[in-house]
């Protein structure tokens, strides 16, 4: 979870919405013990990123 998590926060870090780069920005992780849910929020407007992973 947290190598996957530290992939995220290096190279996805520009939100979709509004294309800001957060260099300094990070990804949460919570688990449901069947899911991987990532999120991470953009600081200029807000938006939030999220990625799913299933752990089937």
């Amino acid at each position: 979870m947290d190598r996957l998590r530290e992939r995220y926060s290096d190279a996805d870090l520009t939100c979709s919405k509004c294309g800001f780069t957060d260099d300094g920005g990070e990804w949460s992780a919570k688990t449901t013990g069947s899911s991987v849910f990532y999120r991470r929020v953009c600081p200029s407007c807000g938006a939030i990123e999220t990625r799913t992973l299933s752990l089937k």
